[in-house]
């Protein structure tokens, strides 16, 4: 599952808020906030729904092993010419 980092990151690198992102995945900015915060322990399918709406934005989740320090991250799919 998504890491609370990898969502914060994976907003960040497509330059939307909280609200964007709550809106996109369909739960509340403040349960987003919570779960950014690390202070909710959600649903798996709530993390799914994030994790599609950020997936659409062009954002790919890297596991562990996968990103340059080993541990999980974000990076953005590389835009067709």
């Amino acid at each position: 599952m998504i890491s609370p980092e990898q969502i914060r990151a994976g907003r960040a690198l497509l330059g939307i808020t909280q609200s964007e992102l709550a809106e996109r995945a369909g739960i509340s900015t403040t349960g987003l906030n919570n779960i950014e915060r690390g202070n909710a322990d959600p649903k798996a399918s709530t993390l799914r729904a994030i994790e599609a709406a950020l997936s659409e934005g062009g954002v790919i989740f890297l596991s562990d092993g996968q990103s340059i320090d080993g541990g999980p991250g974000v990076r953005l799919a590389k835009r067709k010419a």
